[in-house]
């Protein structure tokens, strides 16, 4: 393992049990919100879902920082794709079989997915993280609150398959809309950067949760603008209000995390040209 971090845990102000009722709550709040507004009010309000993912992108990423600072400095880009793997086998399953409780039947079965890695990691590899069961657990729900989030401000929906009347379909579901359609390989790339960035951009001695977590919300907004992208393209969901409010929470936490880069960073100055030999002697 190199460098990652202090080889101990991670400090902050913020309780982690705070970020996990976050995410988990804002996730599922955001996804909910979207589903039914989406039929009761207007096709703009698949926007929540991608709200939802950005608070399951803040929980992850949370997450990742407190496990990385163990020392995984190579391994934090594979434990954000890991979060992604997990919450694709996850949300297929639990939307699949799950119904209207689908976003919860992903999220408890992918905790027991994380659950199973992080107990193989630490008996089985020996890695000795004394937090790495609970923050598989951790990640690997943040993962399927975030495939699901997405995928909902994508399509309007998180039912996995299509909503077909007389012969029409009336509402397209995650199946075809998102996986089919080869959607689902943006959300991995962008939900899974969102979630391992934040900490691999910030990694070192001097790194400080405020600033990392103002990091994962401006990479959360980065998701959630491109889902709006992939909205504008689809049926039964609309990506424009989604977009601009992206934009705006990307505005808002980009100068945050820029305020908190110029606070912890040290002077900068020119230092010139090495001596000479001749100065050196």
């Amino acid at each position: 393992m190199s460098a990652g971090g202090g080889s101990g845990g991670a400090h902050g102000t913020i309780p982690q049990s705070n970020i996990i009722a976050f995410g988990v709550l804002g996730g599922l709040i955001g996804i909910y919100g979207a589903y039914f507004l989406v039929d009761m009010v207007s096709p703009y309000m698949s926007f929540l879902g991608a709200l939802g993912a950005i608070c399951g992108i803040v929980w992850g990423a949370s997450a990742v920082r407190r496990v990385a600072n163990y020392g995984l400095g190579t391994g934090v880009p594979s434990i954000g794709m890991l979060a992604l793997g997990i919450g694709i086998i996850a949300t297929t399953f639990g939307l699949a079989v799950g119904g209207i409780a689908g976003p919860v039947v992903a999220l408890v079965f992918a905790s027991l997915i994380g659950l199973v890695v992080g107990v193989l990691a630490n008996k089985v590899l020996n890695m000795g993280i004394p937090i790495m069961v609970q923050s598989m657990i951790e990640i690997a729900g943040a993962g399927a609150i975030t495939i699901v989030g997405l995928s909902t401000s994508m399509i309007g929906t998180f039912m996995f398959f299509d909503e077909v009347v007389n012969g029409i379909i009336v509402a397209q579901g995650v199946a075809s809309g998102v996986m089919t359609t080869g959607y689902i390989a943006v959300i991995f790339i962008a939900g899974g950067l969102a979630i391992l960035h934040p900490y691999n951009a910030n990694l070192g001695p001097d790194e400080k949760q405020d600033r990392t977590l103002a990091c994962a919300f401006e990479k959360g907004a980065v998701a959630m603008i491109i889902a709006g992208i992939v909205a504008t393209i689809t049926p039964f969901a609309s990506g424009a209000l989604t977009i601009l409010i992206g934009l705006a929470i990307w505005y808002i936490s980009f100068s945050e995390y820029y305020k908190r880069v110029k606070r912890d960073a040290f002077m900068i100055s020119g230092a010139g040209l090495l001596p000479s030999k001749e100065e050196l002697e």
